[in-house]
C-alpha cells in the first residue's frame, strides 16, 4: 500500500472515530434537552402543584439514588440525602477520592442509571405484564437508525393502546415520563462537573488526534458504552415526548393565542 493510500485510510478512520465521538456527545445533549423541556412543559401544564409532585416523585428518588451510587463508586462520603421535597431532592457529599472524574461520575450518574432502570422496567412490563415493548436500539449512528427508533416508539403506542389495549401500559408510561423528567443534571450538577466534562472532552479529542492505538482503543470502548446509555435515554425520551405532545400543542396554542 502506498503512502498516499495509507494517509487516506488514516484520515478516513480518524473522521469516523471523530464523528462517532461527537455523535455520542450530541446524543447526550439531546437527552438532557428533552428532559429539561418536558419538565418545564409539565410544570407549566399542571396547575395543581400536588399532582406535579406526584408525577415527579419516582424520577426524583431514582435521580438522587443515582448520585448516591456515584458517590460510592468514587469514594465520596455522603453527608446528607433528601430523596424528595417541594424543592426536589439533593445529595451533599465530601470531595470524591478520584479527582476531576469523580465529580463528573457523580453529577452525570442519572443520565446512565435512569435509562438502565427504564430498560429493566421495559423488560418486566414486557415479560410479566403483557405489554408489547420491543427492545430499543443500543446505538443511533445514522439517519436510518433514527427513523427506525422513531417508528418503533410510535409502534409501541399503537400496539398497546389501539391494537391490544393494556392498562399496565399506562403505568409504564407514568414511570417512563417521571424518570425522563428527572434524567437531566441539575444546575448544581452542571457546576460541579463542568470543568471535568470540558477536560474529558478535550482529552478525548487529543487522543483521537494523536491516533495512539491503545489510547484510541480505550476511548472507543468508553464511547461505545456511553453511546449505549445515551441511545437508550433518547429512545425513552422520545416515548415521553410523544406522550407529552398534546400538552405541547396546547401550550404553544396558549402562547400564540
Amino acid at each position: 500500500m502506498s503512502k498516499a493510500s495509507q494517509t487516506l485510510q488514516l484520515i478516513q478512520e480518524f473522521s469516523m472515530e471523530y464523528a462517532g465521538f461527537l455523535l455520542v456527545i450530541a446524543t447526550g445533549i439531546g437527552v438532557i434537552l428533552i428532559s429539561l423541556a418536558l419538565d418545564f412543559l409539565w410544570a407549566q401544564a399542571i396547575p395543581v402543584r400536588f399532582f406535579y409532585y406526584i408525577l415527579r416523585a419516582p424520577g426524583v428518588v431514582v435521580h438522587e439514588c443515582a448520585h448516591m451510587l456515584g458517590c460510592l463508586l468514587t469514594g465520596a462520603r455522603i453527608r446528607n440525602v433528601v430523596l424528595f421535597s417541594k424543592e426536589g431532592g439533593s445529595v451533599t457529599y465530601n470531595p470524591p477520592v478520584i479527582p476531576v472524574i469523580g465529580h463528573v461520575v457523580i453529577s452525570t450518574a442519572p443520565l446512565f442509571c435512569i435509562p438502565l432502570i427504564l430498560s429493566l422496567c421495559t423488560w418486566f412490563f414486557s415479560n410479566y405484564l403483557g405489554c408489547l415493548l420491543p427492545a430499543l436500539p443500543l446505538s443511533v449512528d445514522s439517519t436510518d437508525a433514527m427513523i427506525l427508533l422513531g417508528g418503533g416508539v410510535l409502534g409501541i403506542f399503537t400496539q398497546n393502546l389501539v391494537v391490544h389495549f393494556n392498562a399496565w401500559f399506562l403505568v409504564y408510561l407514568y414511570i417512563v415520563l417521571s424518570l425522563i423528567l428527572s434524567a437531566a443534571p441539575s444546575m448544581q450538577d452542571f457546576r460541579n462537573a463542568s470543568i471535568g466534562i470540558c477536560i474529558l472532552a478535550i482529552t478525548g479529542l487529543i487522543i483521537l488526534w494523536s491516533q495512539v492505538p491503545w489510547a484510541v482503543s480505550i476511548l472507543t470502548e468508553i464511547t461505545r458504552i456511553m453511546g449505549m446509555g445515551f441511545a437508550l435515554g433518547l429512545g425513552f425520551g422520545l416515548i415521553a415526548l410523544v406522550l407529552s405532545s398534546p400538552l405541547l400543542i396546547l401550550y404553544l396554542y396558549r402562547r400564540t393565542a
